[in-house]
């Protein structure tokens, strides 16, 4: 065998090894969300935690992996309803049902993603959740702000008005969201409509980029 193929199966082999741990790590969250803890994730892997350690670094890294994971899926489905055959309003209704689906289907991770752990005992209580979350919210404006760019012809500064409105628009989905996730004063149908009443004013108005695939 030579040097490169054992190179590809090792990295191959650590992939799966990543992968596995990360599923095991997802079905803590699922079942502790915020409260989810290293010894806890080791436990379910079947692992110690130092080997835990040694893939992800410390609880930040696993966090950004698993962050990364959800982001990845979100970003896919919100992408498919943005693209579907439809018109716009339909599109940015089903964008926002796709996020509080997403957040309503998976609560624990919302919250662990989200939320820091409320037990004043948890060993692991100094973890910083809002500086790793951040970030996170940044992908998805940026992200979003690309869609927006790629598909609405703004007119004159265009690319910084679709970054306004697309870190806007997740800031809105995320603080809407969160409360209604908590408080449940509507149902997710009637919070859909008001946030894309709240939505509408240009975005109805503005014209479809000759040269993308349009909005």
């Amino acid at each position: 065998m030579d040097t490169t193929q054992s190179d590809e199966q090792q990295r191959s082999a650590a992939a799966r090894r990543r992968r596995d741990l990360l599923e095991a790590a997802d079905r803590v969250v699922l079942r502790d969300g915020p409260q989810a803890s290293m010894n806890a994730i080791a436990a379910e892997a079947g692992i110690t935690k130092p080997i835990l350690y040694r893939h992800f670094g410390d609880k930040g890294g696993l966090y950004r992996a698993l962050a990364k994971r959800h982001t990845d899926a979100l970003l896919s489905a919100l992408r498919a309803a943005l693209d579907a055959p439809a018109e716009r309003r339909q599109r940015v209704e089903a964008t926002l049902d796709t996020y509080l689906a997403a957040i309503e289907a998976l609560p624990e991770v919302y919250r662990f993603l989200m939320h820091p752990a409320e037990d004043a005992h948890q060993p692991e209580q100094g973890f910083d959740v809002g500086r790793h979350s951040a970030p996170l919210l940044r992908r998805l404006g940026e992200e979003l702000a690309m869609v927006i760019a790629e598909r609405v012809d703004l007119g004159p500064g265009s690319e910084q008005l679709a970054r306004v409105w697309g870190h806007g628009i997740v800031g809105m989905m995320h603080a809407a969201g969160d409360w209604w996730l908590g408080e449940r004063p509507c149902s997710r149908e009637q919070l859909v409509s008001s946030l894309a009443d709240l939505l509408w004013g240009r975005l109805a108005a503005a014209a479809d980029r000759v040269d993308g695939p349009g909005f």
